[in-house]
């Protein structure tokens, strides 16, 4: 059974563009709150393709369903995968893709495709996606949205800023990712295995034609966000 949010007028999705929207969710670890976030695209065809979804509450599914019928359930990276089965329920014809790893991983899930390179979600080419390599421990799987020019990707960039929480403030201090969009220093230190797969990942990333940056942790960057991913692999050599 769905666990109700407390009663507010305000939207929990917030409109990015034509087609595009955000809803913020919740994400302790460790003991620290680092928030988290769902991308929702839909297809010319009105179908959903819900990006690293969050906690599903009855006034968020009833927010989804007005936009139209969920097709797809996306788990972009080895990390998040914690609220797909909730979604799967839900929305049963929907087909659930996942990073590789996640199918053994969790085997109470059944995935309907390993997200590796390969077809677009459409036939259309309405998004494209691609296995970021050289980071196997996270196996994140970059997005792009061509019509709203739109990157989105997950734990490979954070970017926090501002007046937050002292804990938080320490914590993205301390990996790297505070104040600008950055590759935290766990996976640069201990996650990256290889540097020329990452770097000519790298490069096939800053090869997409994208002005914003939708990430799953901090600070959306609507626009200028080549630079800055640019800035930001920088330490995959590119």
């Amino acid at each position: 059974m769905l666990m109700s949010q407390n009663h507010t007028s305000k939207p929990l999705l917030s409109p990015l563009s034509d087609n595009l929207w955000t809803a913020n969710g919740s994400l302790r670890f460790p003991g620290v709150e680092f928030g988290c976030r769902m991308t929702v695209i839909r297809l010319s065809t009105g179908g959903l393709v819900l990006h690293s979804p969050v906690h599903l509450s009855d006034a968020l599914r009833d927010e989804i369903n007005k936009l139209g019928e969920v097709k797809f359930l996306v788990a972009p990276n080895r990390f998040h995968h914690l609220h797909i089965k909730d979604y799967a329920a839900l929305y049963p014809e929907a087909e659930v893709w996942g990073a590789p790893g996640l199918p053994e991983k969790r085997r109470d899930i059944k995935f309907d495709r390993v997200l590796e390179d390969g077809s677009p979600i459409s036939p259309e080419g309405e998004i494209r996606y691609f296995l970021f390599l050289g980071l196997p421990a996270l196996n994140e799987v970059v997005f792009y949205h061509p019509d709203s020019k739109t990157l989105i990707l997950t734990d490979l960039l954070f970017n926090y800023s501002g007046d937050l929480p002292w804990g938080l403030k320490l914590v993205t201090k301390t990996v790297g990712v505070y104040g600008a969009p950055n590759v935290s220093r766990l996976i640069r230190y201990f996650i990256l295995k290889d540097r020329r797969q990452a770097r000519e990942s790298a490069r096939r990333v800053m090869a997409l034609d994208f002005d914003r940056l939708i990430l799953s942790h901090g600070d959306i960057v609507e626009t200028g966000a080549k630079e800055v991913v640019s800035k930001a692999f920088q330490c995959f050599g590119y």
